[in-house]
């Protein structure tokens, strides 16, 4: 089916086109909405049960094109259309033939941001909403990370729409030669942030403009959803492994903080997609396996068919631990002081996996001071990306290999006794000193096994501006890693890891100050980067230790469950 809505100053009206799934029965039926960019017959499958499913439990399910994807009319523009859109779809299909005039919305990523969009125009047939895996502050969730350019997946990405748009276009040439960039990125050019292909096929990509606006200024304010008045339910679902887990949590922490309405938050031990129990290069067990189809049945059912839940049982959080390999519960999301704890070394940290430790005793005054430590970043030959919630894939990985580098500096704690759980964000405070005026931190936690592999558990990536190579002080550098929640066995060791690149999952940092697409690769410098940690410049990482410790075991969303308990 087609719904006509307006199309832009001076142009003709645009056509959206839909695929209406119907369950048997006469109705009145709620409506289930999902909004995508993709091509509405995958329907995100990648990711959720394919619409009959949710029609087969009494709901009228659309997978619409939005503007200028798919079959649907009209030119596409990265979110700026998705508010007025979204609304006038919201209210058409509450009006569809056996429709009980009561909507809600589900989907993740786009399809995530354009449930926010429609609910920050307060259609009044919206009732609930899904949204997975978001990056609610567009600049500083979705396409840049602590100034970083996240390279692989945002390149990626947009050669994927670049590449819709010449199908669109019946431009074979051009949709080869985007399809093949896609499949294998271009990063050897001399510019790998602005490689050829997209400025000759796609040269209004909203790559370019990200590039173009490396900084929060009115690019992004003018792009922002605005859900200052709204108060609505949300059902908040992310992944330890998914790079917008911070948009996520953005999203829920300001809808806990102004709405009425009640707020559910789940993260599981995935990343972008798939959602299930192999993750990486570990398998979290039976419970890891996707439990958001029944969760979103149950969400739904509640707020759209008026079915009474049992909120007793109901807490607002559920995480899965990982390591523990269970979904546990809690009140709130944790947010305590944490407990640091200290780098040290006798400045072979580099060079020897057994010199920098972390330990929880603060760095004394001695004279003279510790070595510090020193680390060359080569652009030529960069630390590479493995994992993470940014890297392709995903997920946690051994990385042995990366941290026997002599770019890449570890500290690691003595065996645990008894074990550690961390939920929550861990922060890193470290004292650095470059002889450029650019450069980029990239610092991993991990897991050290009895087995000598390393896994990856979280990270964070920020980079560095304004740096004064000629002043002799360190300059001191707090960075939230990634937020996690894991279960470290007895035995096992914590690592953090410290280097100047990780690529291609961000972009190199030329060390010129210029942006990376700004810069060509002839002009990158290498950068020396040393960092201190001695009682002047008390380098640690803060841990969320014992986050849980009010939580209980959660219990696993069926729909056998949910018939049982409303009979």
């Amino acid at each position: 089916m087609m719904l006509t809505v307006p199309g832009d100053a001076g142009t003709a009206a645009v056509k959206l086109e839909a695929d209406l799934y119907y369950p048997l029965g006469d109705g009145p039926f709620p409506v289930l909405l999902m909004r995508q960019p993709y091509g509405r017959a995958i329907a995100s499958t990648v990711v959720y049960a394919h619409p009959t499913w949710y029609a087969s439990h009494g709901y009228i399910v659309v997978i619409q094109d939005v503007r200028g994807r798919g079959t649907s009319g009209g030119e596409f523009d990265l979110f700026r259309h998705e508010a007025d859109d979204g609304y006038a779809t919201v209210q058409w299909a509450a009006g569809l033939p056996q429709s009980s005039g009561r909507v809600g919305m589900y989907g993740f990523s786009y399809q995530g941001m354009t449930q926010i969009y429609a609910a920050s125009k307060q259609p009044p047939a919206l009732q609930a909403i899904a949204p997975a895996m978001v990056g609610y502050d567009l600049y500083s969730d979705w396409a840049y990370e602590n100034g970083a350019l996240p390279l692989q997946i945002g390149l990626g990405w947009a050669l994927q729409l670049a590449a819709e748009t010449a199908r669109r276009q019946q431009n074979p040439v051009a949709y080869q030669a985007l399809f093949q960039a896609a499949h294998a990125l271009p990063l050897d050019e001399a510019m790998p942030a602005r490689p050829q292909v997209l400025q000759t096929y796609a040269p209004d990509s909203f790559f370019h403009h990200w590039l173009d606006h490396p900084q929060p200024d009115s690019y992004w304010l003018e792009l922002q959803p605005d859900l200052g008045q709204v108060d609505l339910p949300m059902l908040h679902i992310g992944g330890w492994y998914d790079p917008y887990l911070r948009g996520d949590l953005r999203l829920y922490q300001q809808m806990v903080a102004q709405s009425h309405a009640p707020q559910s938050l789940w993260i599981g031990p995935w990343g972008h997609l798939p959602w299930c129990r192999r993750v990486g290069a570990l398998d979290f067990g039976p419970e890891a396996d996707s439990p958001i189809d029944c969760l979103q049945l149950r969400w739904f059912d509640r707020f759209l068919k008026g079915q009474v839940a049992d909120e007793s049982r109901e807490p607002a959080i559920r995480l899965f631990v990982m390591g523990l390999n269970q979904w546990q519960e809690c009140d709130r999301w944790p947010t305590g002081p944490g407990s640091p704890v200290y780098l040290t070394s006798t400045g072979l940290a580099g060079l020897r996996s057994d010199d920098g430790r972390l330990t929880s005793d603060p760095p004394a005054s001695l004279d003279p001071p510790p070595p510090m430590d020193v680390i060359v970043h080569d652009p030529w030959r960069p630390v590479p990306s493995l994992g993470g919630h940014c890297g392709l894939p995903a997920g946690p990985f051994d990385r042995a290999a990366i941290d026997s580098r002599t770019d890449v500096l570890t500290y690691t704690t003595p065996p645990l006794p008894d074990g550690w759980t961390l939920v929550g964000v861990p922060t890193t405070t470290l004292y650095c000193r470059a002889d450029t005026p650019s450069f980029d931190l990239s610092v991993v936690l991990s897991e050290v096994r009895g087995d000598g592999r390393v896994m990856h558990l979280t990270q964070g990536h920020c980079r560095v501006d304004h740096h004064d190579p000629n002043q002799p002080h360190f300059q001191a550098i707090a960075l939230a890693l990634h937020p996690t929640a894991c279960t470290l066995a007895p035995g096992h060791q914590l690592r953090l890891s410290v280097a100047a690149a990780c690529f291609p999952a961000y972009a190199l940092n030329s060390g010129t100050g210029a942006g990376p697409g700004d810069c060509a690769q002839l002009d990158y410098r290498v950068t020396t980067l040393t960092l201190a940690h001695d009682a002047q410049h008390p380098a640690c990482i803060t841990l969320p230790i014992n986050g849980l410790s009010t939580a209980a075991p959660a219990r696993r969303p069926t729909r056998e469950g949910d018939r049982k308990r409303n009979e």
